[in-house]
């Protein structure tokens, strides 16, 4: 399962580093401790609570949405079929909800915690990887 640092959270989730830092500080987000010593978010407990503000109404960016039609998230959950696959994701303010091919999702190795990209085009939303 991928883990991730404080900033990466927080873009994720479309707030501060500092907000971030403050829910892991308060215990609403749950951190350990890379190699390193520096704090690190595993990727499903940050899907968990990412999931969790979308279901709580909260807007974490309240104010700062972006007309962009790629949108940078975490994949919250993946339901697979014979054929499909519906994927969630919470980007930011918003939860983004794909139907794919159920090939496509298991070649993205699509699974609840991994960083994905959200391409949106009129009414069709693609999922793929970020570019590394």
């Amino acid at each position: 399962m991928p883990a991730y640092r404080i900033s990466q959270a927080a873009r994720l989730l479309g707030v501060s580093d500092d907000t971030v830092r403050r829910w892991a500080d308060s215990g609403r987000l749950p951190v350990t401790r890379d190699e390193s010593g520096r704090r690190s978010i595993d990727g499903a407990a940050l899907a968990d609570f990412a999931a969790g503000l979308i279901e709580d109404g909260a807007d974490p960016a309240a104010g700062r949405h972006s007309s962009r039609n790629r949108l940078t998230g975490i994949v919250t959950n993946v339901v697979r079929d014979q054929v499909m696959a519906q994927v969630e994701m919470v980007a930011g303010p918003f939860r983004v909800v794909s139907l794919i091919s159920r090939e496509a999702a298991d070649q993205l190795g699509l699974e609840r915690g991994v960083v994905a990209v959200a391409s949106v085009k009129a009414t069709s939303v693609s999922i793929e990887l970020p570019a590394r």
